[in-house]
């Protein structure tokens, strides 16, 4: 809500619980019944080590997908590298540990509370008396002033994405001393924790030069346990090195070089030894965990440990013991993303305009048996996500998807029928060419631009859409071991080619729930990118067959047959994303809805099609928020006429909206009482669901592969990274040596 990847907020958030004796006001605590936010699925898998176990000094070498535009996570082409840049070299007030929940970061932070609530919401932080900038300053209520002050939204000169929270401060002033910061309120805001973090200078916040472009290129003041010393865009690196300000534990490592690497050399990368650390995708991660032996399932990972579901170990074929001498030194650390992927229901015309037929598709849709398909072979929790909001572990997840039912075919005919559409009666055929019924594509009046995003919407963001970049094997020159890995274009053969459209449900296919093969989301996108042309990911099992059975008749009214267009990006990387559509569709089959696979580029999908309303189904990906009363209510806000007679939907591409969510939404952010808060956030999410215009589907896995002598750093699931406890093991581990002494 990218998002991840979020967005550079949402999209490198974890979780954290709350520290009572700084955060919580007593007053204002609430009862509540217990907690169904529960525990994460999956915990961080970090190869934890204690500070005295790891070296002084080395190099890590960690994959990146680019190096970043600009180093302002406040502008609308930051992406994740911005975000892991920022988490590294500047202050943050709040960060998230291992279950999505905010914490006070004790680095710049003795204590931040609300002091007052009547007539106006004062927030007083206290900050540590060592915290200061690299030029020597402190860290004082002048940079907070001119971060509020540049992202109000009240001077257009600031290319700001965002500007909510600060948007409802009145004032900000000294306390009763230098080290003491008020932040008080014009409006109630729930979210303030989601403030300040990250906090820039007032070097770059304090004019809209310095704001707009001084922090683009360089970050010539910062405070965070490293520095950024140079970024190369040509040569696709940025290199960080330890601050000699910084008061904190000081920095293990002495240098982390982010580099751009493309996901499908990222395992190339890592067997030449030039990379340590690396997000990579299943393919690739099957072939790096034959180079080290299952670990034990620690109490701690939540599941993280259980070993990926592989080739026998005792039947290697020679590709497979060639893999395993090349990757030795390195081993997979695996959990879930604070992401899921989501089906899309477009709601803005079509049959897909009434309710109870997005009901139905939704009745239709198996989605435990999805989850499983997807995250069981990686030995990783598989659940259906229960919440639009949060996933579960956050503070304001619960499952409501009870609101709108589990699959139930018979249910789901019934819902179809009483909007109309029933089995047989004739049926018109479509002419060569013509759009599906459904397909917003064949509406004159709609064209790319016809609905646009609130500005509000880019400020407000936070969310990254992310594309799927999943590849058949890590190492493109490694064609053996492709070849043996076991891959089938199953799918695409079912496609007939490349290019055009298929209808699903006209071949008879065999039912196949036995999935081998995953597809893991790439690349992360801002905000920007994804409203105006960024490709979401989402994760699928490779080869999927069709399911055995009678054939279902088409439903069909006033002699159309009810058939929707699922829009798919065409790209190499795209094959599982157009596998998971496949199946989805056969899933609607059954029920007599039949959908039309479209095929278009990666380019165009999200700006020419999802944004721009020129689909009836899709799928992308949204990361959760540890704020969602803040960073999803433009993901549902209801859309509404614009003055031009076009239609604002913020980031709402579903086009299906309701007033009381937006009530919802409005009360919860302006609610205190934390208890009353997730209620009302808990309600709002039920009554999504009941509106049936996304169902999500399952919780992302994340796959890290990293050199067993790394400490402290590897899938780190919703937690913030802790940069400066990241290190290489001392020696006399059995573990190879740190990367800068090879």
């Amino acid at each position: 809500m990218s998002h991840e990847g979020i967005a550079t907020r949402s999209v490198m958030r974890s979780v954290a619980f709350l520290g009572a004796s700084a955060l919580a006001v007593s007053v204002l605590a609430g009862c509540s019944d217990p907690d169904p936010a529960g525990k994460p699925l999956a915990g961080q898998d970090i190869a934890r080590a204690a500070r005295a176990e790891i070296a002084d000094g080395g190099t890590l070498h960690w994959a990146v997908d680019a190096v970043p535009e600009t180093l302002n996570t406040f502008q609308s082409d930051a992406d994740t590298s911005t975000t892991r840049i920022a988490q590294a070299t500047l202050p943050s007030m709040f960060r998230f540990d291992a279950a999505g929940r905010p914490e006070r970061n004790p680095a710049y932070l003795e204590s931040a509370k609300v002091v007052e609530t009547e007539p106006k919401q004062v927030v007083l932080y206290k900050l540590d008396q060592q915290a200061v900038w690299s030029d020597g300053r402190e860290i004082g209520a002048a940079d907070f002033a001119a971060q509020w002050r540049a992202l109000s939204g009240k001077d257009s000169a600031y290319w700001t994405a965002r500007n909510a929270g600060y948007d409802r401060i009145e004032k900000i002033q000294r306390g009763d001393n230098d080290l003491e910061v008020r932040v008080t309120f014009g409006q109630p805001y729930a979210d303030w924790r989601s403030l300040f973090s990250p906090l820039y200078p007032k070097e770059v916040m304090g004019t809209p030069d310095a704001f707009n472009d001084g922090a683009r290129r360089k970050l010539k003041v910062s405070a965070g346990p490293f520095v950024l010393k140079s970024i190369d865009r040509k040569a696709g690196e940025a290199l960080l090195t330890r601050n000699p300000r910084w008061w904190g534990e000081r920095a293990k490592l002495n240098e982390i070089v982010l580099r751009a690497v493309p996901r499908d050399e990222r395992a190339a990368a890592l067997a030449a030894g030039d990379l340590d650390l690396a997000e990579v995708d299943p393919a690739a991660a099957k072939r790096i965990a034959l180079a080290a032996p299952p670990r034990p399932q620690s109490p701690s990972a939540g599941g993280s440990a259980t070993p990926l579901m592989g080739p026998e170990r005792r039947r290697l074929t020679p590709a497979q013991k060639r893999d395993k001498a090349r990757f030795r030194g390195f081993e997979v650390r695996k959990s879930l993303e604070p992401a899921y992927t989501q089906l899309a229901l477009n709601g803005g015309e079509g049959p897909l305009a009434d309710e109870r037929v997005r009901r139905g598709v939704a009745r239709a849709l198996d989605r435990e048996k999805l989850a499983k398909l997807v995250l069981s072979p990686l030995g990783l929790p598989a659940e259906p996500v229960g919440s639009h909001l949060a996933l579960s572990g956050q503070a304001a997840y619960a499952d409501n998807s009870g609101a709108i039912g589990g699959q139930d075919t018979a249910e789901a005919q019934a819902l179809l029928a009483d909007a109309g559409w029933v089995p047989g009666g004739p049926v018109e055929e479509r002419k060569k060419g013509e759009k599906a019924a459904g397909s917003e594509a064949d509406k004159s009046k709609k064209g790319s631009g016809s609905e646009k995003s609130e500005k509000d919407s880019k400020k407000e963001s936070g969310k990254k859409a992310e594309k799927d970049s999943e590849k058949e094997s890590g190492n493109k020159g490694d064609k053996d071991s492709e070849k043996e890995s076991g891959k089938k274009d199953s799918a695409k053969d079912s496609e007939g080619g490349d290019d055009g459209a298929y209808i699903v449900g006209e071949d008879n296919k065999a039912d196949d729930d036995e999935g081998e093969h995953l597809a893991q989301d790439g690349k992360q996108y801002s905000s920007k990118q994804l409203q105006q042309g960024g490709v979401p990911g989402a994760y699928a099992p490779q080869g999927t067959a069709a399911p055995a059975g009678a054939a279902v008749r088409p439903l069909a009214k006033d002699g159309k047959a009810l058939t929707l267009r699922f829009v798919v990006p065409q790209g190499e990387g795209s094959q599982s994303l157009r596998t998971v559509a496949d199946r989805i569709g056969i899933m609607l089959e059954r029920v007599g809805i039949r959908t039309e696979i479209t095929k278009v580029s990666d380019e165009s999908y999200f700006k020419d099609h999802i944004a721009s309303g020129q689909y009836d189904l899709a799928l992308y990906s949204w990361p959760t928020s540890a704020y969602p009363a803040t960073d999803a209510r433009p993901i549902y806000a209801k859309p509404v006429p614009a003055a031009d007679g076009s239609l604002n939907v913020e980031q709402n591409y579903t086009r299906v909206g309701t007033d009381q969510v937006d009530q919802l939404f409005d009360q919860a952010i302006a609610t205190l009482d934390e208890s009353e808060s997730r209620s009302l956030i808990r309600k709002a999410d039920s009554r999504i669901w009941a509106a049936a215009g996304s169902i999500p589907l399952y919780q992302r896995p994340q796959l890290t592969a990293v050199r067993t002598n790394i400490a402290n750093a590897g899938a780190f699931g919703f937690g913030t990274p802790l940069y400066e406890d990241m290190g290489f093991l001392k020696k006399g581990s059995g573990a190879p040596a740190p990367s800068s002494q090879r």
